[in-house]
């Protein structure tokens, strides 16, 4: 079953990098008592997530933010050192929290997995921009192309907020 506006995020252990060391994120923890604007990508570095999705929120991360958004998450099948990384060379760090999801644990939680095997790229999550209020998700936009970010992007979620 695919999630849907009004339903509540399953509760999986995603990975952010802390101080010094990667740490352990529940999502029931981190989504609770904020709205957090969340996006998904198939992988860190790819050319769309890379060269249109990532830039774009980092550049409207602040203007996100000031519609009453707590924070904004991007979550990837990819490491916590890859994702973290990306969002570092990406000017990102500071302004969008990374939460790795290594194992797609969570993007088939949510039934938003991607198989792109036949690509050498394994099982990675759709391409989605989501706005969850204390875990419940209020909206969710999945690409039908996760090549595109159309429905997921930026701007298309400040129209959203």
């Amino acid at each position: 079953m695919t999630i849907k506006a009004g339903d509540r995020l399953p509760d999986v252990v995603l990975t952010a990098m802390g101080e010094s060391a990667p740490e352990p994120v529940g999502t029931k923890d981190y989504f609770a008592g904020r709205k957090i604007v969340l996006f998904s990508v198939p992988g860190a570095y790819t050319p769309t997530c890379h060269n249109q999705h990532l830039p774009g929120f980092v550049a409207k991360a602040d203007e996100i933010k000031a519609k009453g958004v707590d924070a904004v998450a991007v979550t990837a099948v990819n490491d916590i050192f890859a994702l973290d990384a990306w969002l570092k060379a990406s000017g990102a760090k500071g302004k969008i929290d990374g939460l790795a999801d290594g194992s797609a644990f969570f993007a088939k939680a949510l039934g938003l997995e991607l198989d792109l095997t036949e690509f050498g790229l394994g099982v990675r999550g759709k391409r989605y921009a989501a706005l969850v209020d204390d875990g419940v998700v209020k909206w969710i936009d999945v690409e039908d192309d996760s090549s595109l970010a159309t429905v997921s992007s930026a701007d298309a979620t400040l129209a959203k907020l």
